[in-house]
């Protein structure tokens, strides 16, 4: 009857005869929860480790990423470089290629003209000696 007295009043005995304001049972409802919160805090803990790690290696590999970009860009630049100055040094040689041939017309119309005249000066030579 005694107990019914405290309980009613709200004090109750606990396993070791310990007098507490909470039933036993909520105070062992509240411990299971204390316990599992603190595992919770430790898994949360723990996850914000993995998570913080994979953040850190993710971050390194998109500076790779990066990094790897800017070369390939640095390559096509260099790339595109060298095909301008292939077409710039084609179309120097076509222009040194139209140039000869002009020459080489220039030289093939004096041949003729040196042609005539040598075949001239031939005939020039050949009544020259006959007349003598």
């Amino acid at each position: 009857m005694g107990d019914e007295v405290l309980a009613k009043s709200g004090l109750h005995f606990d396993e070791l005869s310990k007098l507490r304001l909470l039933e036993p049972e909520a105070a062992q409802q509240t411990g299971e929860l204390r316990e599992e919160c603190k595992e919770f805090v430790q898994k949360i803990a723990e996850f914000q480790g993995v998570v913080g790690g994979l953040i850190d290696m993710v971050d390194q590999l998109a500076k790779e990423v990066e990094k790897e970009i800017m070369k390939a860009i640095g390559a096509r630049n260099q790339l595109q470089s060298v095909a301008k100055q292939r077409e710039a040094q084609q179309q120097q040689l076509q222009a040194l290629i139209a140039e000869k041939r002009v020459q080489l017309e220039r030289y093939r119309i004096q041949y003729e003209a040196l042609l005539k005249v040598e075949a001239e000066q031939n005939e020039f030579i050949e009544q020259f000696v006959l007349q003598k």
